[in-house]
């Protein structure tokens, strides 16, 4: 049932009452599109990225640096909810809030939930490019270097070149070794 101000809203349940809900034809399914999300309202839709949806828009920085604390762990989830124990990848909750709180969900009794894990892919994506950057300033500071070199090894031929010519004019003036008779 809908509050009576609503229109254009599909209500599917009463919040308190059912605790899940199931949607034959979805599971094995391919599609394509945005990944639908739940809010902890519980209504469905999908994240937007323009910027016309966002305010306050600020380059991440150092913020990212959060999920370097991050600790991945593999795990099963419960029987409860997974009778096929299938093994899994990604975070605690709980020790994820430790490191950063907005990084996770809380559910309606304000208990942490889950990890935003868009978020943490963002994050991801931050310190991949300061670390991208960082090895193409490396990568211009080797070109460089090699450049030197290759100078510094056209030089040293070029003075060894210098050098050998001037031994060779020295050897070529040197006085020739003069015999003595010791005969007398």
């Amino acid at each position: 049932m809908g509050a009576a101000s609503e229109s254009n809203t599909i209500r599917i349940g009463r919040g308190g009452v059912q605790t899940k809900a199931f949607i034959q034809g979805v599971s094995g399914v391919s599609v394509t599109g945005s990944a639908v999300q739940v809010n902890t309202s519980g209504q469905l839709g999908v994240a937007s990225s323009s910027a016309r949806f966002k305010d306050d828009i600020n380059p991440m920085e150092k913020a990212s640096e959060a999920i370097l604390a991050l600790k991945p762990v593999t795990f099963h989830y419960k029987k409860e909810i997974d009778p096929d124990r299938t093994a899994q990848f990604g975070l605690v909750a709980e020790e994820v809030e430790k490191i950063d709180p907005a990084l996770v969900f809380r559910d309606a009794e304000g208990k942490v939930f889950t990890v935003r894990y868009d978020a943490v892919n963002a994050m991801l994506l931050n310190e991949f490019l300061k670390e991208h950057r960082k090895v193409e300033q490396q990568d211009r500071k080797l070109e460089q270097q090699e450049a030197t070199i290759a100078r510094q090894q056209k030089q040293i031929e070029t003075l060894a070149t210098g050098l050998q010519k001037v031994t060779d004019k020295l050897e070529l003036n040197k006085p020739a070794p003069q015999m003595v008779d010791n005969q007398e």
